[in-house]
């Protein structure tokens, strides 16, 4: 018996993966749970593990290639006698046809040629007659000429090239405003695959002018005393190679390199955002000391029972959650095109994960509502986790319906991040630190003390909703940080 594994379906929105890598070949053994293959999104890249044991029998989708959700990758045979007996058939490689002529191109044909004493049809041009005397009408000019056939160059590749196949979207679009064949271009990258720096030494070495510039220009001239083919040779043309050379004029200790897909998607939905949601930026100061001193009495305790430390984000979680409660309209989308907007019944929080300054990554709790504080706690905890280490799972990349972010731990004063959509808003958590602050006592006076200060952001949708909503979600949150009984909480 065999099994086929599908593309999956890793996140709400996601409708295709890229397959980077896979981790093994035909006739492998692989158990389950054992990483399968490396999937690209178009929010993350992140390792697949097999769903059974067995061997791979057949990889239907190669490195490089773009597939849609559920498309078939992968045949896995459970080692059983069926299997076992069924070869899987091999395809057999068609003969290479033999080169055929190419015709001659201008100098924007992409392809350089020599000239012969060949016709239209590949016929042998009759020689130039001489001139004849003044009384006699001119000889009719000669046949037009055609290049001789030019021979392909040969890739520069190996049968272990495995990876030269895979180019980025910069390197096809460099390589065609430039006229290039990447059969010509030696690829540095891995498995032989070839970078954007490959493609712009090519260029700034004169590989596309240099093609260009070899092709001649036939130029029928008459005269009075013959008539007569010149080949005139150009001046070389060097435009092509403009672009690549600005790129690198003067930037020769710069280090170049390709957008990664994480990158290359950050910046297209944050311009996205941008463009849609009219943005606007709200802060408050909170005082965190209530939070600081239930961290300094329970912090040792929470440590040794979970393994990890107890940090200031789900406080601020479980204080946002209520507020949200509260005001509905920040746990809203909002959709200007058909009029109308979404009020969620849960929430799904969003949490801005960093990748070790490579890339930034929104994952969910889904129903963080239903969850205490201990609980928001490991949920936070296990989809860093699992973001860092490539095992997430696809309730991690569901739609969120409200995001935090955390530049705090970083050393950020204030932050105002840009809105994730389709959310309505996002909260920034700053960097907290004991400041002297005027607090009033019980009786009603006043003092001066030390306390632990920080600053909560909020971008916000106006299009959603207005300044005096904001404040007061902001204000709700405060309140809750600054008043509630953590000790109860943490019980």
């Amino acid at each position: 018996m065999a099994m086929t594994v599908t593309m999956p379906q890793l996140g709400e929105t996601v409708t295709e993966g890229t397959i980077l890598s896979w981790a093994k070949q035909v006739g492998d053994t692989i158990a389950v749970d054992e990483v399968l293959v490396e999937i690209s999104t178009d929010k993350v890249d992140t390792e697949m593990p097999s769903p059974v044991a067995g061997v791979i029998e057949k990889i239907l989708v190669e490195e490089g290639e773009t597939v849609e959700v559920g498309t078939e990758l992968v045949v896995i045979a459970d080692g059983s006698e069926d299997s076992a007996d069924e070869t899987p058939p091999v395809a057999t490689p068609a003969a290479e046809p033999e080169p055929e002529p190419v015709a001659a191109q201008g100098p924007t044909g992409g392809g350089g040629a020599t000239w012969s004493q060949q016709g239209p049809t590949g016929t042998e041009r009759p020689p130039l007659e001489p001139a004849e005397p003044a009384a006699t009408a001119p000889a009719p000019p000669p046949a037009a000429v055609a290049a001789a056939p030019v021979v392909a160059v040969a890739a520069a590749t190996s049968g272990d090239d495995s990876r030269r196949s895979i180019l980025s979207p910069v390197v096809r679009k460099l390589a065609a405003d430039n006229n290039i064949d990447l059969d010509q271009v030696q690829g540095s990258g891995e498995g032989g695959r070839i970078t954007r720096k490959d493609v712009e030494a090519f260029v700034a070495a004169g590989g596309a002018a240099a093609a260009v510039a070899e092709t001649p220009v036939p130029v029928v001239v008459e005269d009075a005393e013959a008539t007569k083919v010149i080949v005139e040779e150009p001046e070389p043309i060097v435009a092509v190679a403009v672009e690549a050379q600005a790129i690198t004029e003067g930037d020769e200790d710069e280090d170049v390199e390709e957008l990664s897909k994480i990158r290359t998607v950050t910046a297209e939905r944050m311009v996205e955002s941008k463009r849609t949601s009219a943005h606007v930026w709200t802060s408050v100061e909170v005082d965190f000391e209530a939070v600081a001193r239930a961290r300094e009495r329970h912090g040792g305790r929470f440590k040794q029972a979970e393994g990890f430390s107890l940090t200031y984000m789900p406080f601020i979680s479980r204080a946002t959650i209520d507020a949200l409660g509260a005001y509905p309209v920040v746990n809203s989308s909002f959709d200007f095109e058909a009029g109308t907007r979404e009020f969620h019944d849960s929430v799904d929080l969003g949490i801005a994960v960093d990748l070790s300054q490579e890339g930034l990554i929104v994952l969910t709790i889904p129903e963080a509502d239903s969850a205490s504080l201990l609980g928001l706690a490991r949920d936070i905890r296990g989809v860093a986790e699992r973001a860092r280490d490539s095992h997430l799972q696809p309730s991690d990349l569901s739609t969120s319906t409200f995001t935090i972010t955390n530049p705090g731990p970083f050393g950020s004063f204030m932050s105002a991040p840009i809105i994730n959509q389709p959310n309505v808003a996002i909260l920034s958590t700053d960097t907290v630190v004991k400041r002297p602050t005027v607090v009033t006592l019980p009786d009603g006076t006043d003092t001066v003390a030390i306390r632990h200060i920080g600053y909560l952001g909020l971008s916000w949708d106006h299009r959603a909703f207005d300044g005096s909503t904001a404040v007061l979600f902001l204000a709700r949150i405060k309140e809750n940080l600054q008043s509630w009984d953590w000790e109860q909480e943490l019980r």
